[in-house]
């Protein structure tokens, strides 16, 4: 069975701006529920409070709880912060850091929602309110679960947001290998970041990928891996700049899961970004991703002790 976490608040309606990012985690769910006992589901209770003034400032996070978010704020997150866009800013942390220790006991989780690697310090941006990926790590490492973790964000656009939140900061490291003309213009700096050019295809992608990360994995050696596997590298996304095909996309995520597994390293995915007017795709896209890597790793972990 592969542990999924989900809670019923990352269904949140009122971003009319923004309608593809929660109609999909509704459709995430429902296509997940197809696979009936494949599915082990796992409810986040929501992330205290001091976890995530520990990443965001305590103004910030007060705005956003309370749902007053100002204005021109709003206008850099893409939408605004309702009471219900509120409740499910402050779940899906908890969810991205449940599934990291899920992984931790089981080797692969993966949470239905998250990924949200734009929020910054003292406002959200690119469609994040709050960055899980930053907040889940700082609490890992924190509260002693893991000396190591390390964020992989595979996403088309760098993770600035991360990037910046945990510089600095012992036992995080970051990787982002994106798009390098796309979104924000303004990038930071991650452990490693590998920008590339418009439109790469799956070959020069996926080679590109092993060269890079296989060396800050073995000399970094994090005891777990948070993923940010956004679907936005495929070609025709409409906010990307990749053009991977299918396969490609599936041999991301075969890549990705083997390499962890083989180290013995945890991993744990966050959906990411994904973006267009057939909801049913990008939902289909990030639940192919979700079982691929769950069904990868279990089968990679099994083969070493054969």
């Amino acid at each position: 069975m592969i542990a999924v976490v989900h809670h019923p608040a990352y269904v949140a309606p009122g971003q009319a701006t923004n309608p593809s990012q929660l109609s999909k985690n509704a459709a995430i769910r429902d296509l997940l529920r197809t696979h009936g006992g494949a599915i082990d589901w796992h409810e986040p209770e929501p992330m205290p409070l001091h976890w995530l003034e520990a990443t965001h400032d305590p103004g910030y996070v007060a705005e956003v709880l309370e749902a007053r978010v100002p204005r021109e704020k709003e206008r850099r997150i893409g939408f605004p912060v309702t009471p219900t866009v509120a409740a499910r800013a402050q779940v899906v942390p908890a969810g991205t850091w449940l599934a990291a220790r899920l992984a931790l006991d089981r080797g692969f989780a993966a949470n239905s929602a998250g990924g949200s690697h734009h929020a910054l310090a003292e406002t959200g941006a690119g469609y994040c309110v709050f960055n899980d990926l930053a907040i889940a790590a700082v609490r890992l490492v924190e509260e002693g679960d893991v000396a190591r973790v390390l964020i992989v964000d595979c996403d088309v656009h760098q993770g600035d947001g991360t990037a910046a939140l945990t510089a600095g900061r012992p036992g995080i490291a970051t990787y982002s290998i994106h798009a390098e003309k796309n979104f924000p213009a303004r990038k930071a700096r991650s452990t490693l970041d590998v920008p590339l050019a418009d439109g790469m295809g799956d070959a020069e992608y996926l080679a590109t990928l092993s060269e890079t990360l296989v060396p800050l994995i073995d000399e970094y050696r994090p005891e777990l891996i948070l993923y940010q596997a956004g679907i936005d590298p495929l070609a025709g996304d409409r906010l990307g700049r990749l053009a991977l095909s299918d396969a490609g996309l599936v041999a991301r995520e075969t890549f990705i899961a083997r390499t962890a597994a083989r180290r013995g390293i945890a991993l744990a995915s966050t959906v990411g970004g994904g973006y267009g007017g057939d909801v049913l795709a990008l939902a289909s896209a990030h639940v192919r991703a979700i079982l691929m890597l769950g069904n990868v790793y279990r089968d990679a972990a099994r083969s070493l002790v054969r």
